[in-house]
């Protein structure tokens, strides 16, 4: 693994990078982004957690702080180009290969979550062929040094423990106890039925919203010059 700096990354900065590694997952094609992509992957009201609302000057300065740390690279417009484009450098830095890399940027992405949602919520970015599968790799995140994952404990109202990234410190389990609902009262089956509907039908919508930004980005040819 390369070095990097102790893990004590920013809000911000964890959003962009995982904003960046979910995108070249899922719209490879208008991978690297542009900075209007990239604010608009970072803004998304969808599959965030939390839901924030960069400025294009809060991107760029977020990006110029991750470029000095070794995890964001510039791509330069070529002869006849329009814009400079962005990309992480997450895998590359952290040696993650595309499993481990889906994980984290889910959990950079959305908080605390279970093993379960995460396999079902990654599934766009690597295909897990079961729960175990995704647990092995999350326990092996967990097990690097330093480590870029945790398992924390069922917290008071919860029926399983949820894991929690480590690139902004130690996690907070206030947060951690807010990931889901108590789970006393009412059907839980048909509460799992609903959520996992309610999951079905924002892959549906993201699946749109990424149609859009290959539209948007249609006729802006990607740089080769990378700094």
């Amino acid at each position: 693994m390369t070095d990097v700096a102790p893990l004590s990354f920013t809000a911000a900065e964890v959003r962009v990078l995982a904003a960046l590694a979910e995108k070249e997952a899922t719209v490879p094609d208008i991978y690297p982004l542009t900075l209007n992509a990239l604010v608009s992957s970072c803004n998304q009201t969808s599959a965030r957690d939390p839901v924030v609302d960069f400025a294009p000057r809060e991107v760029e300065a977020t990006l110029a702080a991750l470029k000095a740390k070794g995890l964001a690279r510039y791509v330069h417009p070529s002869h006849g180009g329009r814009t400079t484009r962005y990309r992480h450098t997450l895998d590359e830095v952290f040696s993650l290969d595309r499993a481990g890399l889906a994980l984290l940027a889910m959990l950079m992405l959305r908080g605390a979550q279970t093993a379960a949602e995460l396999r079902s919520r990654a599934e766009r970015s690597h295909r897990f062929q079961s729960v175990g599968d995704a647990e092995a790799t999350l326990r092996a995140l967990a097990e690097r040094e330093p480590p870029l994952v945790a398992d924390v404990p069922r917290q008071p109202g919860q029926k399983e423990g949820r894991w929690v990234h480590l690139l902004s410190g130690p996690p907070d389990l206030e947060a951690v106890a807010r990931a889901a609902p108590p789970t006393a009262g009412g059907s839980g089956s048909g509460r799992h039925d609903r959520v996992g509907q309610l999951e079905a039908d924002v892959r549906r919508l993201q699946a749109a919203v990424d149609h859009l930004y290959r539209l948007l980005d249609a006729g802006e040819p990607p740089g080769d010059g990378e700094g």
